[in-house]
């Protein structure tokens, strides 16, 4: 374990680590608040297209993902109000075509790319310091978004109808915060890659609802739990030469369940 810390490589992983718990932690919450963690999954599907088109025409797959994600954002909010009793369904759709887009722009792709399995299951220990200052500044775009709006977050929980009735922006807040997950989606796919994007997404959350009653200690907690569950799956990463992705989302579930085992024998 000491050995792996002094590496420059491992260290970047572990600050990039940190700075996409932050997000997470922050993110995660508040799509469960919102019943959007389907959505979120619409959304994240759908970016393959993105990186499979990116690296088809020969650009930024970062690029790509992130035009992609966006778009998927903005078609999965304009559905969610427009046909709200067919949400599921329509979103649906929108997560099988995304995949599908990517799947046919990777096969036309020549050679097997290897850049595009990164992206499905993460390349943390790849991590720039570039890539750093992004995540850095991203974090303190969603850490001063969520707190200007907090509280109007939380009414678009509670009651979507009645925070409308009082002026609230429901529908601006609604696409905002769908904004706000596809970039974080985009970022976070680095380190777990895009199919176990939503585990990290979901799991600290559902943990942390267990053992707080205010949205802001479970933004606080999810980040936490985020940050030991990444901090332990790169150390099984490189311990056993595993990969980066899969062994996080190993360690969150193993967490998730015992955290949640543990609540029930507490109740009991």
């Amino acid at each position: 374990m000491p050995e792996a810390l002094g590496m420059p490589f491992f260290q970047h992983a572990l600050i990039a680590g940190v700075l996409i718990a932050v997000a997470i932690g922050t993110i995660g919450p508040l799509t469960m608040a919102n019943r959007m963690t389907f959505m979120s999954g619409g959304i994240a599907h759908a970016t393959y297209g993105g990186v499979g088109a990116a690296l088809f025409f020969g650009i930024s797959v970062l690029a790509g993902a992130l035009v992609a994600a966006l778009v998927a954002a903005a078609v999965v909010s304009f559905i969610a109000y427009r046909y709200a009793g067919r949400a599921d369904t329509v979103i649906g759709i929108v997560w099988a075509v995304g995949m599908a887009i990517g799947v046919i722009f990777s096969d036309m792709t020549p050679g097997y790319n290897v850049d595009l399995m990164s992206f499905l299951f993460g390349s943390i220990l790849a991590v720039e310091s570039t890539d750093l200052w992004i995540m850095s500044l991203f974090d303190l775009f969603v850490v001063g978004i969520v707190w200007y709006f907090y509280y109007d977050f939380i009414a678009l929980g509670f009651d979507p109808v009645f925070a409308k009735l009082q002026g609230v922006r429901t529908r601006f807040l609604h696409l905002l915060l769908l904004l706000l997950v596809a970039l974080t989606i985009v970022l976070a796919m680095r380190l777990v890659g895009l199919i176990m994007v939503m585990a990290l997404l979901t799991m600290p959350g559902f943990s942390a609802e267990q053992y707080v009653n205010s949205l802001a200690k479970m933004m606080l907690l999810s980040t936490a739990l985020s940050i030991l569950y990444i901090g332990m799956g790169l150390l099984l990463s490189y311990h056993y030469d595993l990969s980066s992705g899969a062994s996080v989302i190993l360690v969150a579930s193993f967490g998730t369940i015992t955290l949640f085992m543990m609540k029930r024998k507490v109740k009991k």
